[in-house]
């Protein structure tokens, strides 16, 4: 990027200069995520001191509007010095111009909400241009206007120092309008590719934590609003909902005992991006202001002390810890399956093999029953006969990978337990049968496995196989190779990952 030297602040500034320097503004807005850029340091740097050096004079709404349109980049982190010296500059620029004398009724800056931040460049060089009687419907005279100057140097300051200055449109912060594009995308189920899932769901718990009395509602809607990810199973590291049940355990006593006077409050929005964004936006003064400016101009959504009263949000914070402390205990505590033998097992002790293999079927209907019956077949499996063993491990192979979007820990604890002391079991160089393994899926399987087990009570299927092959030691260790590599590094923090033996699937041992 180049930098433009030799503007001659005292004579003014050539349209060609000018509509080079909007360019190179406008890229550094665009490219404003690009954090400690040498290249854009020296830029904004430029800018700042040329404001600085005359901050009251005719040239002045040239460095200030180059100010708001690299303010994004310079509120996010910037090379040392170069915050501090944007904010000199522009506090200089408000100080020299905000009192002037002028006849206009309005400025422009008073209309300008974020998302006419993109059209500063296009503004900034039809300004230039002498001939310009109005510049986006509004005279010239107020463009220029030392006031309207001033007022830009405040939005400016605004942007970089969110809540630090008045009297400009509120606007929601920088990094809650990037938190509100992240949050949507990883709640939505598509989080961006460099998003750490754990990290972002955490940095909410933190938020929460150290929020601002003002601020605490919204923030506290923003963890409602990742709590039910955090709790789908989809979030496999324990601490993020010990960091999201600490955070909210902290936030409840700021709430509780309030009263109001509101007949009933506001349902808050029930999808987590929808519920994200809101909290975000009642998160800060200036997200606030944007909310109530919505709301008297679209007529949309409560007042704003229904949507953060204390009551309610009393509420909010004992279901949402209600939720966090049930799943988190299913999660990662201990599970009990004891209640699985009254519905697997028959009075005499043998197994109901009809459900047992009804529930074990690819079908999202079974992913209720897949993490407590694998679970119960790996505890049992040690207890068991010959017969039996070879229905539990299979049992335990087709439910880990019905369960969805993964088994919790204390079930991969359990089942990898199993698995491993089954595939490190002795086994003969050549299977004893001459009929090829089971088929594990589609209704050869469905079949098969009743009559294996239960050959008195299920006739044959057409793809018999003999009890040889399905008790096959051989074909027991493939199964359970393959079930442990797919769980193996599920929980890297809390279990070791299995060795990667590399033989064949079950299907072909």
């Amino acid at each position: 990027m180049k930098i433009v030297t030799g503007i001659d602040i005292a004579t003014g500034i050539d349209t060609d200069t000018l509509d080079e320097l909007s360019r190179t503004w406008n890229g550094i807005r665009k490219n404003h995520r690009d954090y400690r850029n040498s290249e854009y340091d020296r830029t904004v740097l430029d800018c700042a001191a040329r404001l600085a050096a005359d901050p009251g004079g005719g040239t002045a709404y040239v460095w200030t509007l180059g100010l708001a349109m690299t303010a994004s980049y310079t509120a996010r982190l910037p090379g040392d010095g170069v915050r501090q010296g944007v904010l000199a500059a522009l506090k200089a620029a408000d100080g020299a111009l905000r009192d002037r004398p002028c006849d206009h009724g309005s400025h422009p800056y008073r209309e300008h909400l974020d998302e006419y931040d993109a059209y500063l460049a296009g503004r900034l060089r039809k300004l230039a241009g002498e001939t310009a009687e109005r510049v986006e419907g509004r005279p010239r005279d107020e463009w220029l206007c030392p006031r309207n100057t001033a007022g830009f140097a405040r939005i400016a300051l605004d942007i970089i120092d969110p809540g630090s200055v008045t009297d400009v449109p509120p606007r929601i912060p920088a990094d809650d309008r990037e938190a509100v594009a992240t949050l949507s995308a990883l709640l939505h189920g598509y989080p961006k590719p460099w998003t750490d899932i754990d990290e972002e769901i955490s940095s909410q718990a933190e938020a929460l934590h150290d929020a601002e009395p003002a601020d605490r509602a919204g923030r506290l809607q923003v963890v409602r609003a990742v709590s039910w990810y955090a709790v789908s199973g989809m979030v496999r590291t324990k601490s993020v909902l010990d960091d999201l049940v600490e955070a909210v355990e902290q936030a409840l006593p700021h709430f509780e005992d309030a009263s109001c006077s509101h007949e009933r409050h506001p349902s808050l929005p029930g999808s987590g991006p929808d519920a994200a964004e809101l909290g975000l936006m009642l998160s800060s003064p200036g997200g606030r202001g944007v909310y109530e400016r919505i709301r008297t101009e679209e007529g949309w959504g409560a007042p704003l002390e229904k949507v953060v009263c204390p009551v309610l949000m009393e509420e909010v914070a004992e279901d949402v810890l209600d939720r966090l402390r049930e799943r988190r205990d299913e999660l990662f505590g201990h599970r009990d399956t004891s209640h699985a033998d009254a519905e697997y097992l028959r009075a005499d002790g043998r197994l109901e093999i009809e459900k047992i293999a009804e529930r074990i079927e690819y079908s999202s209907l079974n992913e209720q029953y897949a993490d407590d019956l694998g679970l119960w077949a790996a505890r049992r499996y040690e207890r068991a006969g010959e017969r039996e063993r070879a229905v539990l491990l299979l049992t335990v192979y087709q439910t880990m990978k019905i369960s969805y979007p993964s088994p919790p820990l204390p079930v991969v604890r359990g089942v990898l337990a199993t698995l491993r002391a089954v595939a490190a079991a002795p086994r003969p160089d050549a299977c004893a049968h001459d009929d090829e393994h089971p088929t594990l899926r589609y209704a050869q399987f469905r079949r098969g496995m009743p009559h294996f087990y239960a050959p008195e009570e299920f006739p044959p299927d057409e793809e018999r196989r003999s009890a040889e092959a399905w008790t096959c030691p051989r074909f027991a260790a493939a199964v359970a190779e393959e079930c442990a590599e797919g769980l193996a590094g599920l929980y890297e923090d809390d279990e070791e990952q299995g060795a990667q033996h590399g033989r064949s699937g079950p299907d072909g041992a």
